[in-house]
């Protein structure tokens, strides 16, 4: 029987702390973990990441170009959690966005049994709403957050327009992370099964 495996997301460098809790499966992929962290947090993926596993990077590797660059960079599509993390108590970093950088901290919180017929992978908690796409990186959202709460900031309307009528810093929507979850679980269902 599969084990799931808890874990916590934390965005660094946030403060208060941006953070998800989640189950995913033990044979969850490193490329699966990314579009989970991606619709766990609140990011669109449009840009490049990787994962830093004990001095070891995790991300998208071109077959083309075989025997350059970076010899310690593994595919992560071929590498499962069960593969490298056999332990509770460890961490490894997400980065996300080469430019603006966000690093998160992943937790392993700890390994157990599925009971049940659980849908996974699940979002079981959240705190905060994630930073809009291409904003500058930490440094650039607090500058951001700033600026939305002053009206009389000179960039307070160009700003406001920005990130739209509804951002709020507070809010973090489980509900629809749930769904959104639900949805890559059925798309990875079908395509493990078609391959």
């Amino acid at each position: 029987m599969k084990e799931i495996v808890q874990i916590t997301i934390a965005l660094l460098h946030s403060s208060p702390l941006i953070t998800r809790r989640l189950f995913v499966f033990e044979d969850t992929t490193f490329m699966e973990l990314h579009h989970i962290i991606q619709i766990a947090m609140g990011w669109k993926n449009y840009h490049l990441f990787e994962f830093n596993v004990d001095g070891y990077s995790i991300g998208m590797v071109d077959e083309s170009e075989f025997g350059f660059g970076n010899s310690k960079v593994l595919a992560a599509k071929n590498l499962t959690l069960v593969d490298i993390i056999t332990s509770d108590e460890y961490s490894f970093q997400y980065r996300y966005d080469f430019r603006d950088c966000w690093i998160h901290e992943i937790s392993i919180e700890k390994w157990g049994e599925v009971e049940d017929n659980g849908i996974f992978p699940l979002c079981i908690d959240g705190q905060l709403n994630c930073p809009p796409e291409d904003c500058g990186g930490i440094d650039g959202y607090n500058e951001l957050l700033k600026i939305v709460q002053d009206k009389t900031h000179p960039e307070y309307d160009r700003m406001t327009h920005w990130v739209g009528p509804n951002f709020d810093p507070q809010k973090f929507d489980l509900a629809r992370v749930k769904r959104q979850l639900h949805q890559l679980q059925k798309y990875i269902s079908r395509w493990n099964a078609s391959n």
